[in-house]
């Protein structure tokens, strides 16, 4: 049986939001990743929709939702999931999130553990490791450098080499065309206070963390990445992390069917109960 997507948009307390519905059955609620939006889970979806309710919001200043002028924070994005979900009269949810979307998920799980049965994050954020307070720094440094100190780089980049910098001039730029192109991702990430951004991180919540989690995780990506995983999974109650030795960053794009099976068998093992969604 083919299943048709079905694009909607609700009032909430903060504006409009835009959130694509696909299959039937037991519901999961899809968060996508810092520099994306709920697209990208359409593959996912598909191969899940025989048997689940698939259920993947924009978060509020990201693809067709509303760009609110707000101070967004995670505290702000998980309250109107909250909205959302209590909307769509759902008492208890399986969700997935990605990076971003993994830090809004398990920070919701924490905060409301009555609402989810169980969470599969993709390579979460939110996460503080040994070298995160210095990455954060660099990203804050890079997203305040011109156009015209790039230039200069490149002039002057055998002359950096020589002092023993290996800097990837063309990636920091591509990184920080992406960052602009996603606002609202790189202030809840990047352009708050340090003050802030710690407090939001979840190192002293996931220890009391019940519901049942599979932290997934390519091999093949950054290793600050794959550290902030394993300590998530570390750290977590209930957590099982699953290494992809064969992926990088991306895997709803390059591992879909793989994905679709692990959540398959993580919902099956932890026998999870689910909410169908209701039609308004």
């Amino acid at each position: 049986m083919n299943y048709l997507f079905r694009n909607s948009r609700i009032k909430l307390s903060q504006g409009l939001l835009f959130w694509r519905e696909i299959g039937q059955g037991t519901s999961v609620i899809f968060l996508h990743g810092s520099w994306n939006d709920g697209s990208q889970w359409v593959s996912l979806m598909e191969y899940l929709a025989k048997d689940m309710q698939c259920v993947a919001p924009d978060l509020f200043g990201f693809g067709e939702s509303e760009y609110p002028d707000l101070h967004y924070s995670i505290d702000l994005q998980l309250e109107c999931l909250s909205e959302f979900l209590q909307a769509l009269k759902l008492d208890r949810v399986v969700l997935v999130g990605d990076s971003l979307g993994a830090w809004i998920a398990a920070s919701y799980a924490c905060k409301y553990p009555q609402n989810v049965s169980g969470l599969v994050l993709l390579s979460p954020s939110g996460v503080e490791t040994e070298h995160w307070e210095r990455q954060c720094h660099q990203m804050q440094s890079l997203i305040e450098r011109s156009p015209l100190v790039f230039g200069l780089m490149r002039i002057f980049k055998p002359l950096l080499r020589l002092f023993g910098s290996e800097v990837d001039i063309g990636a920091d730029l591509r990184q920080k065309q992406i960052m602009e192109g996603y606002p609202v991702a790189t202030q809840i990430l990047f352009k708050r206070q340090t003050s802030e951004i710690l407090a939001e991180t979840l190192n002293q919540y996931l220890p009391a963390l019940e519901v049942p989690t599979l932290v997934l995780q390519g091999g093949k990506d950054e290793a600050e990445t794959i550290d902030r995983s394993r300590t998530f999974s570390r750290l977590a109650a209930r957590s099982n992390l699953k290494m992809i030795a064969h992926a990088g960053n991306d895997l709803t794009s390059s591992c879909t069917g793989l994905l679709a099976e692990e959540i398959r068998e993580f919902m099956t093992q932890k026998n999870l109960q689910h909410t169908q969604v209701q039609r308004h």
